[in-house]
């Protein structure tokens, strides 16, 4: 059977109450009672019930993670850095999948049974209103890789996405690529409208490029792979922006599968940077998205709002970077 607190104040010396303080994060207690408290507990294998504290503090130190793009394999990166970075913080992810689409107002009440100390909403493609739900519940919540505002109502993290749409269209254009095209995600998500915004408004000060632009119906390997095999049917271009890394190897599926050569025939840009496109047989050139930084920002502003509940909504946003490898052809001379 588990020890029990009074078995570790028997053994102590002490009070139940003093073996409660010493597990408690910032309760008083003297370094002299923390030492004897905890060698007894070490001596008895005792280890502190969370649930028994949590309703002591009245904090559970439970952080709902909310995301719906578990096929999209970057978010595998993402939420091995949240779950690690929050447990380094004394926190305890509950990982949420909305892939089958649960409204906010469901999703709202499935974290609350649990009585979450706060929500990370980690998506793109998760509407607006699923963090404006969670804030309305007066539960405090940061959303990652969300659009962000110069007035944002609850705290965002990310990039920019209209400026990556942007820089896109400028690493086409130094290639010297002349027939251009935008192959994003499912047309209804933010991050997909802005990376389109942002390449369409650089490229129209060259009316000498031709533009073409389609969208995949998500964020995957088959769409992608889908999307670019309609395209080839039809004067495809002579390069793709696609919006994100696992479209961008769908689409060099579909190259190879056409007999078309990458990038000798077409071009593919992507954007994330994600692990397997630094695989050799991929090799994907890409726009760095600072996930790490990323995360790691979402975890400081949760952390912050958990101490503060009327800290001012914030948004925090990075930039990306061009990462050189082996699916565009080099820089114009």
């Amino acid at each position: 059977m588990a020890v029990t607190l009074k078995e570790v104040a028997l053994r102590a010396g002490v009070s139940r109450s003093a073996v409660s303080r010493t597990f408690t994060e910032g309760a008083s207690v003297s370094p002299e009672m923390r030492r004897k408290v905890e060698k007894a507990a070490r001596e008895l294998g005792y280890s502190p019930n969370a649930l028994a504290s949590s309703l002591t503090t009245g904090r559970t130190k439970l952080v709902g993670l909310v995301s719906n793009n578990f096929r999209n394999p970057i978010f595998l990166e993402v939420f091995d850095l949240f779950t690690r970075g929050l447990q380094d913080r004394g926190l305890r992810p509950l990982l949420l999948n909305l892939s089958a689409g649960p409204d906010a107002e469901s999703s709202v009440r499935m974290l609350r049974q649990y009585s979450v100390d706060g929500v990370v909403v980690a998506s793109s493609t998760l509407p607006p209103e699923f963090s404006r739900a969670f804030r309305d519940a007066g539960v405090p919540v940061v959303h990652a890789f969300g659009r962000a505002s110069a007035a944002p109502e609850v705290h965002v993290v990310g990039i920019d996405n209209a400026a990556s749409g942007r820089l896109a269209a400028q690493t086409l254009l130094a290639r010297g690529y002349r027939r251009i095209a935008f192959m994003g995600g499912p047309e209804s998500a933010t991050t997909t409208q802005d990376r389109f915004a942002g390449f369409m408004q650089e490229l129209a000060a060259h009316p000498e490029v031709t533009v073409s632009h389609s969208f995949a119906r998500a964020y995957s390997f088959d769409a992608g792979r889908d999307e670019m095999t309609r395209l080839l049917q039809d004067s495809p271009a002579e390069a793709y922006f696609c919006g994100d890394d696992i479209l961008s190897i769908g689409a060099l599926s579909a190259l190879q599968d056409g007999g078309f050569a990458c990038p000798g025939d077409i071009g593919i840009l992507g954007l994330n940077d994600m692990e397997m496109a630094r695989w050799n047989n991929i090799d994907l050139t890409t726009l760095h998205q600072p996930i790490d930084r990323i995360v790691a920002s979402a975890i400081d502003l949760m952390v912050a709002t958990l101490d503060d509940r009327d800290r001012a909504p914030e948004a925090r946003v990075f930039s990306c970077t061009v990462v050189e490898r082996g699916t565009l052809r080099p820089v114009a001379g």
